[in-house]
């Protein structure tokens, strides 16, 4: 198992921990993303999510219509251009996922050593004896002995919100189960998981085609979330959809792994996803809690590895109704940090929690702290060597930006890009200072319009640890042999100094092309 350790110096002082920290323009290097929903969607609220480091917009469509999404996309727009923060969106498709019908909405009581059907009969009404899902074949994946879980939105693993049982027969086409725990299921969507079962239904169902073609193109979406994703052919047949759909051929595909179907084939997943969403919580009802661990941090070094962002959930789950986390949660944020993670997915505590402005602000202040301790000087040895020699060009040139820059103790790395590669190569080797992506836009036509490229490639960098993107100006005149020109750095560096990350005499390196050249250069600033 890959780990990359925890940097202190020695020796040390633990009263030092008490010191305040320093106020910095970017809450942390750690992106956030958060799912808006029932108490984050007015223009107040994702004002202050964005405000307190929110940098990709979540919509689930496990739940909400598309015009309940579309008023609240419509209001982060309004939040984006009032508070000057870029926001990237995503779409979290539904999947196979299985549910209880619940069609009364009246919370319903389950009584441990007592015993529950589950029939795939629609029409008739949920009680405590009686559980309608919306899935046909489930007696025929399972068996007497099979674990399945029932949960409010997500599984919390608490028992006063998850529901055990043990299948303890078949008949015909229900499942009769025995609980193993009592609790009280109250609200509008109960989600079902069999435990290390495959379910027979397609990844991409007919009504994520159905929402991705609609509002996912009519708002030209930066990532699709795809969840339960069990192989490769899953990636493989979302990206050739997105390709038939108009706008969304630069759509990234990040890979929800969800269960242990998804794990076994993480590898294969991860060479064709854009990046990997460890959705701990299906996945951590799958394995055994002791498990768990090993899975995250091997997941997440082999994403830093192959340069791809890993993003984890379920980090917080108390703040959905506390304004504070526990301490064993202020720790697992800390330890995802120092694990490699790119960002901290928050569902349930932004979506419907009580305190969606303070739970990003906390998180991101938690990220903050553990990157000052991240081991980047072992980490970058260990991707340098695994990239191994000879290195490519890209990758040369990427890792010596990130190498000169700590040497010199630059405060930022200035790095020109159309596409957004080069920007991630440079994240990948995890500098400790923040990289300003600046996405040079390009104009290309379709034969019936012109349209400048860019706005997709800089709001996808908003997933990726470390970087911050900056888009030109397309007015600016391009340079003779595709030089970038020296008004945009001027703008480049104008732009770190209002921002606060550059001061007089800093040194900054900036990585950029000239001609058919790759050139990375040091400047020292004057004061």
């Amino acid at each position: 198992m890959a780990s990359n350790y925890l940097l202190l110096e020695e020796p040390i002082r633990m009263s030092t921990i008490l010191e305040p920290s320093k106020p910095s323009y970017f809450p942390a290097m750690t992106k956030i993303v958060g799912t808006l929903g029932a108490h984050s969607r007015s223009v107040e609220v994702i004002s202050g999510c964005l405000k307190a480091g929110m940098s990709v917009a979540r919509f689930d469509f496990s739940w909400g219509d598309a015009e309940y999404h579309q008023e609240t996309l419509e209001n982060l727009q309004v939040a984006v251009k009032a508070t000057k923060k870029l926001c990237a969106v995503m779409l979290d498709t539904v999947g196979p996922e299985l549910l209880i019908v619940n069609k009364s909405e009246q919370p319903i009581s389950l009584q441990q050593d007592s015993f529950v059907t589950l029939t795939p009969e629609q029409d008739k009404e949920a009680t405590s004896n009686l559980l309608p899902i919306n899935y046909s074949g489930l007696s025929k994946a399972v068996k007497k002995g099979d674990d399945i879980f029932i949960g409010q939105y997500l599984f919390t693993g608490s028992e006063t919100t998850s529901i055990w049982l043990e299948v303890s027969e078949v008949k015909d086409e229900d499942v009769v189960c025995i609980i193993k725990n009592s609790a009280t299921l109250s609200g509008a969507l109960y989600t079902l998981h069999v435990s290390q079962i495959h379910i027979d239904l397609p990844t991409l169902t007919d009504k994520d085609k159905e929402i991705i073609s609609t509002w996912g193109v009519h708002n030209k979406i930066d990532f699709l979330s795809l969840s339960y994703a069990r192989r490769a052919e899953d990636i493989r047949h979302a990206r050739e959809f997105l390709s038939t759909l108009d706008g969304l051929n630069q759509t990234q595909i990040f890979a929800k792994i969800e269960n242990v179907e998804g794990l076994v084939h993480f590898d294969e997943i991860l060479q064709e996803a854009d990046g990997i969403i460890l959705a701990r919580g299906n996945l951590g009802i799958d394995l055994p809690p002791e498990k768990v661990f090993l899975y995250q941090k091997e997941a997440v070094y082999k994403c830093n590895i192959a340069g791809k962002p890993a993003v984890v959930t379920r980090v917080v789950d108390s703040m959905t109704d506390n304004l504070r986390p526990t301490r064993a949660e202020a720790t697992d944020v800390a330890n995802a940090v120092l694990d490699g993670s790119d960002a901290i997915l928050l569902g349930a505590e932004t979506l419907r929690g009580l305190y969606p402005v303070e739970t990003i602000s906390i998180v991101g202040k938690i990220c903050a702290e553990a990157e000052k301790v991240y081991n980047q000087d072992l980490y970058f040895k260990k991707a340098v060597k695994y990239v191994g020699e000879p290195m490519t060009h890209v990758e040369s040139i990427a890792s010596s930006a990130v190498r000169a820059a700590i040497k010199v103790k630059a405060s930022v790395i200035i790095c020109f890009t159309s596409s957004g590669r080069a920007a991630r190569l440079i994240a990948k080797y995890r500098p400790t200072m923040p990289v300003l992506s600046v996405v040079i836009p390009r104009l290309k036509t379709n034969q019936l319009r012109w349209t400048f490229s860019g706005a997709f490639e800089a709001r996808q960098t908003l997933i990726v640890r470390g970087l911050f993107p900056m888009l030109a100006d397309p007015r600016h005149p391009a340079e003779p042999k595709n030089a970038t020109n020296e008004s945009i750095l001027k703008v480049a560096l104008d732009h770190g100094k209002a921002a606060g990350v550059i001061k007089p005499r800093d040194s900054v390196v900036v990585c950029q092309k000239v001609g058919d050249a790759s050139v990375v250069k040091i400047i020292e600033l004057q004061d």
